[in-house]
C-alpha cells in the first residue's frame, strides 16, 4: 500500500509548559489502513490528531515534520487541506453550521466552489450511503445525538477525504448509537477505501475494525502493530494500559499460553475451546 501520512520525530509543546505534550513521535500510515490510537486520558492523543489538521492545530512550538502524500502538510493548499483531510470532533454541536440536514451536507461542497449538479449528486450519494433519507429535510436541532454525529460524519465524507480523523466520536453517544457509529466507520473503510485514524475508549468494538493499533503514554508512542502484536507487547511489558484492552485479550494475558492473542469474542471462544 502506498504511504499517505508520515510523522518523523515529531514533538509539540504548549506555551509556558515545562514538558512537551508530544515527544519524538514517528509513524507511517498507509492508504486504506484503519488506525486505532489509544492511551490514558491526557496522554496526547487529541493533541496529536489536531496536528494533522492545520485549521484545528493548537498554538505552541512544534518540531520534526509531518508529510501528507509525500509533501509537507503545511505546503498543502488550503482547499486540499479541507477536502483531503476530514476531522470529526467529540461533540457534533461543535461542527454543525447550518439549520437543515441537507444544508449541512451541501455546506462543505459549496464552500469549495463545486458546481450545483455535482453537489446534488454527491449529497444524494452520501444520504443513501448513511441511510439518512428519512430525515433528509429535518431541522438539525430535532435530531438525536446519534443522528447528529452521523450527520457530522456524512458532511465530512461528502468531501471524499483521503484521510478521516475522528477524536473519540462516540464519547457522547449511548451504547447502541456508539456501536452503530463504529460499524459505519468499518463500512467506510471497507467499501470506500478511506484511510481512518480513530481515538476511542470503546476498544472492545474498535479493535476488531483496526488494521493497526498505536498506544500512547505521556506524549510518546509506546507501541504500534496489529491488535494481536500490541496485545503481546503490552503483556510482555506489564503496562497498565493492558487493563483497557478487550476482554478476550485480558483473559488470554492471564493464562501462560503461547497461542496468538485473540482480539474478538469469537477468537477468544475458539482459543478457550482449544
Amino acid at each position: 500500500m502506498p504511504e499517505l501520512l508520515r510523522l518523523e520525530n515529531f514533538g509539540f509543546t504548549y506555551p509556558q509548559q515545562p514538558r512537551p505534550a508530544l515527544a519524538d513521535v514517528s509513524l507511517t500510515v498507509r492508504q486504506g489502513e484503519f488506525w486505532v490510537l489509544c492511551g490514558a486520558s491526557g496522554c496526547g492523543k487529541t493533541t496529536l490528531l489536531r496536528q494533522l489538521k492545520p485549521a484545528l492545530r493548537p498554538h505552541g512550538a512544534a518540531e520534526g515534520c509531518i508529510l501528507f502524500d509525500g509533501q509537507p502538510l503545511d505546503d498543502l493548499p488550503p482547499h486540499r487541506q479541507a477536502a483531503d483531510i476530514g476531522f470529526v470532533l467529540q461533540s457534533p454541536e461543535e461542527q454543525t453550521v447550518t439549520d437543515k440536514v441537507w444544508h449541512e451536507l451541501a455546506f462543505g461542497l459549496e464552500s469549495l466552489g463545486c458546481d450545483t449538479p455535482s453537489i446534488r449528486r454527491r449529497v444524494a450519494e452520501m444520504a443513501s450511503f448513511f441511510g439518512i433519507q428519512d430525515w433528509f429535510h429535518r431541522k438539525v436541532d430535532e435530531l438525536s445525538g446519534g443522528q447528529k454525529q452521523l450527520l457530522a460524519l456524512a458532511s465530512v465524507m461528502v468531501l471524499q477525504p483521503r484521510l478521516l480523523i475522528l477524536d473519540e466520536p462516540t464519547s457522547q453517544l449511548d451504547p447502541i448509537a456508539a456501536s452503530d457509529f463504529l460499524a459505519t466507520l468499518g463500512k467506510i473503510n471497507r467499501e470506500l477505501g478511506t484511510t481512518i485514524l480513530l481515538t476511542e475508549h470503546r476498544l472492545e468494538e474498535a479493535f476488531p475494525l483496526a488494521t493497526t493499533v498505536a498506544v500512547m503514554d505521556r506524549g510518546a508512542l509506546l507501541c504500534t502493530g496489529t491488535p494481536q502484536e500490541v496485545g503481546e507487547q503490552l503483556r510482555q511489558s506489564g503496562h497498565t494500559m493492558f487493563l483497557a484492552m478487550p476482554t478476550p485479550m485480558r483473559i488470554w494475558a492471564a493464562v501462560n499460553d503461547s497461542a496468538p492473542c485473540p482480539v474478538t469474542v469469537r477468537e477468544g471462544r475458539e482459543w478457550l475451546a482449544s
